[in-house]
């Protein structure tokens, strides 16, 4: 009994060491991700943090959206991102679990006969699992910090979904303004022409083509309508909005091209030293060699338990004592697992390097797609834009100076579509290439796929089992 009572106090000390962190691991995942996107994440734990953000979230709806106002809605108000943080929570019971001793099982056994009654009774305990308890706290330390990572670049993934969403909304709805200009103009001519036939002033396919135009502009406005639509409903998931959120404001334009582009210094270095697909990864690996490493120590000696035993029959004396059991190693000597083990070690070794060599060329690219964004955005303004305008102020003298009709400053409305259309497009490509850029710096592959060996789970710490 004294045995049992040492036990069972080692028991209850190692228990009250295993306990669960007052922030939930979310701390990290907050400097982390604030590092990143220049916003701290919202773990909703209880109703008042729940309310807190609703509050807040309604604060920012009442004024224009921003790209930065949109990155801290979608942080505040997206209920994918709060299933995601319970992530967290689960992998730190794991934790927790692991380094206390697994709860002890107690037997009971009667036989009754020829006027005897036999008792046994017994507690059991996983002796093995306190000696692996370290190493198998290890693992599941890895793990948490594993998940912390995954919160983390699950919001990184969100604030640059939202921050493109927001570009391409405000894009479209940009050009449904253009395009309604380029339509009433168009209507106009049209009009025009219509009378000047009826005149007698204006020749039949000369009024046709200027039907023509009118035609396909309000196609043109029909489509940039319904593309108006589905990117505001792409920006309204990525905020997670509904109900009364939906009533938001976009800005009229998209924001003015920098005067010069970044020109981040150690590119390639910093996503390997930041991004954090790249520190999932190594984290992984070092989480399958701890792994590795817990099942070489208990390939032989699989299941172990230990308790004490005491049995009592009619008319005899209390028998005390106590039972192991022990797996023998006899048909399965460990050496499967160990190889799985080895092979899975491997796997996520070389799937470490892999995704180090996709973060460098991402960070390549994203940077030409940059520059080129720029470089393109820039000429629309500096070069394409003006000339259009100027050319537009030289038929507007060659008009009052009776040199040009009314049809060919339609004309020139016209040639000028292509112009204005390019450039807020090429303004946009700018801005999405800038957070793809950033994204890939320091957070994740701007594609948005999964981790490569994020999700590549370590072996179990659990010595049970074959």
């Amino acid at each position: 009994m004294r045995r049992l009572t040492a036990t069972a106090l080692a028991g209850s000390l190692l228990a009250g060491c295993a306990s669960f962190s007052p922030d939930g691991g979310f701390d990290a995942v907050d400097q982390l991700a604030k590092d990143r996107v220049g916003h701290a994440p919202s773990y909703q734990r209880t109703s008042d943090q729940v309310d807190a953000a609703h509050r807040r979230v309604a604060e920012l709806l009442q004024q224009p959206l921003s790209a930065d106002s949109v990155v801290e809605i979608a942080l505040l108000n997206s209920r994918e991102l709060q299933a995601r943080y319970a992530e967290l929570r689960i992998a730190e019971s794991d934790l927790v679990r692991a380094g206390r001793i697994a709860n002890p099982s107690f037997s009971f056994g009667r036989l009754s006969g020829n006027g005897m009654v036999e008792i046994d009774r017994a507690v059991i305990f996983d002796v093995l699992s306190v000696f692996t308890m370290p190493l198998a706290r290890q693992v599941e330390q890895q793990r948490f910090e594993q998940a912390q990572l995954q919160a983390a670049y699950d919001t990184v993934g969100a604030a640059a979904e939202a921050r493109r969403a927001f570009y391409e909304a405000v894009t479209a709805q940009q050009l449904v303004g253009y395009f309604q200009q380029v339509r009433q103009a168009a209507e106009a001519s049209n009009e025009l022409a219509r009378r000047m036939v009826a005149a007698g002033n204006f020749s039949k396919l000369a009024q046709m083509r200027e039907q023509s135009f009118y035609s396909d502009a309000t196609t043109q406005l029909a489509r940039a309508q319904h593309q108006a639509v589905a990117a505001r409903e792409q920006l309204v998931r990525a905020l997670g909005l509904s109900g009364d959120q939906l009533e938001f404001r976009l800005p009229e334009r998209l924001p003015d091209l920098p005067a010069a582009p970044a020109e981040p210094r150690d590119a390639e270095q910093t996503a390997i030293d930041k991004r954090l697909d790249v520190l999932m990864a190594k984290r992984a690996t070092e989480a399958t060699a701890r792994s590795l490493g817990l099942t070489k120590a208990t390939r032989l000696v699989n299941v172990l338990h230990a308790g004490y035993q005491n049995k009592s029959a009619t008319g005899e004396s209390l028998s005390r004592g106590y039972e192991i059991e022990l797996e023998l190693p006899l048909f399965d000597f460990g050496s499967a697992r160990a190889a799985r083990a080895e092979a899975v070690y491997m796997q996520a070794l070389n799937r470490t390097a892999a995704v180090a060599v996709n973060a460098r060329s991402e960070v390549r690219e994203s940077y030409s797609a940059y520059r080129t964004a720029y470089d393109l955005a820039r000429h629309y303004r500096d070069e394409v834009v003006p000339l259009r305008k100027r050319i537009s102020d030289e038929n507007l003298l060659r008009y009052n100076g009776m040199l040009a009709s009314v049809f060919d400053l339609l004309a020139d409305s016209k040639d000028q579509i292509a112009g204005v259309v390019g450039a807020v497009n090429a303004l946009r490509d700018y801005w999405i290439a800038e957070t793809n850029l950033q994204t890939a710096l320091t957070g994740r592959s701007p594609g948005g796929s999964s981790a490569v060996g994020a999700g590549q789970a370590p072996m179990s710490a659990s010595p049970a089992g074959h």
